[in-house]
Protein backbone atom coordinates (compact mmCIF):
# COMPACT_ATOMS: atom_id res chain seq x y z
CA UNK A 1 0.00 0.00 0.00
CA UNK A 2 1.13 3.53 -0.67
CA UNK A 3 2.32 5.84 2.08
CA UNK A 4 -0.59 8.05 3.19
CA UNK A 5 1.02 11.30 2.02
CA UNK A 6 1.80 9.80 -1.42
CA UNK A 7 -1.78 8.52 -1.72
CA UNK A 8 -3.12 11.99 -0.87
CA UNK A 9 -0.78 13.60 -3.39
CA UNK A 10 -1.76 11.20 -6.20
CA UNK A 11 -5.50 11.63 -5.58
CA UNK A 12 -5.11 15.40 -5.41
CA UNK A 13 -3.24 15.38 -8.73
CA UNK A 14 -5.87 13.15 -10.38
CA UNK A 15 -8.70 15.44 -9.19
CA UNK A 16 -6.96 18.57 -10.50
CA UNK A 17 -6.14 16.97 -13.86
CA UNK A 18 -9.66 15.53 -14.22
CA UNK A 19 -11.30 18.92 -13.75
CA UNK A 20 -8.90 20.88 -15.95
CA UNK A 21 -7.83 18.82 -18.95
CA UNK A 22 -8.45 16.02 -21.46
CA UNK A 23 -6.17 13.47 -19.78
CA UNK A 24 -4.67 12.39 -16.47
CA UNK A 25 -1.01 11.36 -16.18
CA UNK A 26 0.00 9.22 -13.17
CA UNK A 27 3.42 7.57 -12.90
CA UNK A 28 4.01 8.13 -16.60
CA UNK A 29 0.74 6.48 -17.62
CA UNK A 30 -1.77 8.59 -19.51
CA UNK A 31 -5.51 8.00 -19.07
CA UNK A 32 -8.10 9.80 -21.18
CA UNK A 33 -10.83 11.80 -19.44
CA UNK A 34 -14.25 10.77 -20.77
CA UNK A 35 -17.81 11.98 -20.12
CA UNK A 36 -20.49 9.80 -18.55
CA UNK A 37 -24.10 9.36 -19.63
CA UNK A 38 -26.59 12.11 -20.39
CA UNK A 39 -25.26 14.54 -17.76
CA UNK A 40 -21.73 14.39 -19.21
CA UNK A 41 -19.80 14.33 -15.93
CA UNK A 42 -16.02 13.91 -16.27
CA UNK A 43 -14.56 10.53 -15.34
CA UNK A 44 -11.25 8.73 -15.67
CA UNK A 45 -9.90 5.29 -14.78
CA UNK A 46 -6.36 5.05 -13.46
CA UNK A 47 -4.01 2.61 -11.73
CA UNK A 48 -2.43 3.41 -8.36
CA UNK A 49 -0.38 0.94 -6.31
CA UNK A 50 -1.44 -1.88 -8.64
CA UNK A 51 -5.18 -1.27 -8.16
CA UNK A 52 -7.61 0.28 -10.63
CA UNK A 53 -9.66 3.28 -9.56
CA UNK A 54 -12.18 5.61 -11.13
CA UNK A 55 -12.38 9.35 -10.46
CA UNK A 56 -15.82 10.86 -11.08
CA UNK A 57 -16.96 14.49 -11.10
CA UNK A 58 -19.68 14.97 -8.45
CA UNK A 59 -23.28 15.30 -9.65
CA UNK A 60 -24.51 18.60 -8.13
CA UNK A 61 -28.11 17.36 -8.13
CA UNK A 62 -27.39 14.62 -5.59
CA UNK A 63 -28.98 15.39 -2.18
CA UNK A 64 -25.72 14.85 -0.29
CA UNK A 65 -23.17 17.11 1.35
CA UNK A 66 -20.95 16.57 -1.70
CA UNK A 67 -23.78 17.46 -4.11
CA UNK A 68 -24.42 20.63 -2.10
CA UNK A 69 -20.76 21.63 -2.37
CA UNK A 70 -20.84 20.99 -6.13
CA UNK A 71 -23.98 23.17 -6.42
CA UNK A 72 -22.04 25.93 -4.66
CA UNK A 73 -19.43 25.77 -7.42
CA UNK A 74 -16.82 23.76 -5.54
CA UNK A 75 -14.77 21.20 -7.49
CA UNK A 76 -15.81 17.83 -6.05
CA UNK A 77 -14.36 14.53 -7.30
CA UNK A 78 -15.27 11.08 -5.91
CA UNK A 79 -12.83 8.14 -6.09
CA UNK A 80 -14.01 4.55 -6.44
CA UNK A 81 -12.07 1.28 -6.17
CA UNK A 82 -13.19 -0.60 -9.28
CA UNK A 83 -12.64 -4.07 -7.81
CA UNK A 84 -14.80 -3.55 -4.72
CA UNK A 85 -16.99 -0.84 -6.32
CA UNK A 86 -16.66 1.13 -3.07
CA UNK A 87 -16.01 4.83 -2.85
CA UNK A 88 -12.69 5.33 -1.06
CA UNK A 89 -12.10 9.09 -1.05
CA UNK A 90 -13.36 12.50 -2.11
CA UNK A 91 -11.49 15.65 -3.17
CA UNK A 92 -13.02 19.09 -2.64
CA UNK A 93 -11.13 21.92 -4.31
CA UNK A 94 -7.98 19.77 -4.20
CA UNK A 95 -8.27 18.73 -0.54
CA UNK A 96 -8.54 14.93 -0.24
CA UNK A 97 -10.47 13.09 2.45
CA UNK A 98 -10.31 9.31 2.58
CA UNK A 99 -13.46 7.53 3.70
CA UNK A 100 -12.99 5.53 6.88
CA UNK A 101 -10.11 7.78 8.04
CA UNK A 102 -11.48 10.24 10.63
Amino acid sequence: MLDHSILQSVLQSVAEQLMSGPEVVIEGRTSRVTRTGARRFRTVRFVMAGKEYQAIEQNPEKPTQWGKLAREGRRVVQFRDLLSQKYVAVAVDGEVREYGRG
